[in-house]
């Protein structure tokens, strides 16, 4: 009868805390289970049970059938605390029946004890370790004594250690294996083995960041949070919560989505490429002050309107003629726009040199150059170039009739570098002349006359653009 008012006290407490502990904002775990005793074998000679308590008592744990007394019930109830560990209290009752040496008695066993548990796993099958203080009581009177009561000359403080194994079930209950040594400090005290196995259930509104709000109901369960914002933190105070807030490190607005917009051109920092400047979306947030379609966040040259292909910079022009260097054929040559930025012979000077160039004449199927005033007109030409020293000059040699399309082509080739190779000997430049041959096209007179075919023997020049 005492052990059953006793157990009924034991679990009226524990069930009270449990009750009082179900509001609070951490996890909890009950265990129900069954517990065996095991006495560590005692002295066959002994008068009295227990009497011999020393030597191999780690025989207990390979020896199950020898030295255990199974019974009922123990609970338990702890609390996690943090990282792995967890603190609680536990309780026990059972008969001791089956000692060594000793048949047909019944012991009474009462036990309550303070522990601290630690596991470094979370796996679905987690071993852990436990530790503990104190009392265990083991009535030798039977119940007969004056005091049998727990805290009794029977009941004697204890230190405990022990291993103990959680196997998940479910997501919240698991199977508990727990073997712990209790080690008796009074000198009346007897050491033993308590072996428990029975369900563990973990309860209560897990806060796992401890911001006093249950993870079911957190938004934000990892993270400690306001309750206003449902659990989620606000770091950087701008009254939006970093789970809808896009810049949750910088203050913000709630049309930026939480994200500052320094420049109030509509478009959030982080997205904008100026934003110290008011710009537009299609410039990426910057202006272009150049108007040169580069905004000035690339653009090399912002107040300078340039080319795209040179970052935004206007191309060079080193001889300042208009054209810039990249189709300037004469970059270091002042020239114009028409002959690609080279320069170019005056129409006028031209059409002096054909004035000259309509005297120079060729024998038929010839290329000699005849008469000293066929020489002084080359003369006249080769001045002209020296007194007009830009421009290249392309000398067009002409053929007659007489003989066959490409032996004329030939020949009207041959004409022209010969005018050429004069010319350069009376000392003009060769980069300056050029020559072509068209054969008999273009005549200026009718093949069929004497006078017409002689002539179409004929150079031209023009001006190369």
């Amino acid at each position: 009868m005492k052990r059953i008012v006793f157990s009924l006290l034991l679990i009226s407490a524990l069930t009270g805390e449990f009750s009082m502990a179900q509001t609070a904002e951490n996890p909890w775990r009950v265990r129900w289970a069954f517990n065996a005793i095991d006495i560590f074998p005692t002295n066959p000679d002994a008068d009295a049970p227990f009497a011999s308590t020393q030597g191999a008592f780690f025989e207990g744990f390979f020896r199950v059938g020898d030295h255990w007394s199974f019974g009922g019930p123990s609970i338990a109830l702890s609390r996690h605390v943090k990282g792995g560990f967890s603190l609680g209290m536990q309780a026990a009752v059972n008969t001791l029946t089956n000692i060594e040496g000793v048949s047909n008695v019944e012991y009474p066993y009462y036990s309550l004890d303070g522990f601290i548990t630690y596991s470094p796993f979370n796996k679905k099958i987690k071993p852990y370790f436990i530790m503990g203080y104190g009392l265990s009581s083991f009535d030798t009177t039977n119940g007969q004594g004056d005091n049998p009561y727990l805290l009794s000359k029977n009941a004697s403080k204890t230190y405990l250690g022990g291993l103990g194994l959680d196997v998940r079930l479910g997501e919240q209950w698991y199977f508990t294996l727990q073997s712990s040594y209790k080690n008796a400090v009074e000198s009346f005290g007897i050491k033993h083995f308590q072996n428990e196995f029975g369900l563990s259930y973990d309860f209560g509104h897990n806060d796992r960041d401890g911001d006093g709000i249950a993870d079911k109901k957190d938004q934000c369960p990892d993270q400690p949070g306001l309750k206003v914002f449902n659990g989620c933190p606000d770091t950087d105070e701008d009254g939006i919560p970093d789970s809808e807030d896009l810049c949750p490190e910088e203050p913000g607005t709630a049309e930026m989505q939480g994200c500052p917009d320094t420049d109030q051109d509509g478009i959030a920092d982080k997205d904008d490429r100026c934003p110290q400047q008011a710009g537009t979306l299609e410039m990426e947030g910057c202006p272009d002050t150049d108007a040169d379609t580069l905004h000035d966040g690339i653009d090399e040259c912002p107040e300078e309107k340039g080319d795209a292909e040179n970052n935004g910079c206007p191309w060079p022009d080193t001889d300042g003629d208009g054209v810039p260097d990249k189709d300037d054929v004469c970059p270091d040559e002042k020239g114009n726009m028409d002959n690609n930025g080279c320069p170019a012979l005056a129409e006028a000077v031209i059409q002096t040199i054909n004035d000259y160039g309509s005297t120079i004449n060729f024998m038929a199927e010839s290329d000699r150059l005849l008469g000293s005033k066929t020489l002084e007109t080359l003369q006249k030409i080769k001045a002209l170039l020296q007194e007009n020293p830009s421009g290249v000059l392309i000398i067009e040699g002409y053929a007659s009739e007489d003989g066959s399309e490409r032996y004329n082509k030939a020949l009207s080739l041959r004409r022209a570098e010969a005018v050429k190779n004069y010319l350069i000997e009376l000392g003009v430049d060769p980069s300056r002349l050029e020559t072509i041959g068209f054969g008999e096209a273009a005549p200026i007179d009718d093949n069929s006359t004497p006078r017409g075919r002689a002539q179409n023997r004929r150079v031209q020049f023009k001006a190369k653009y």
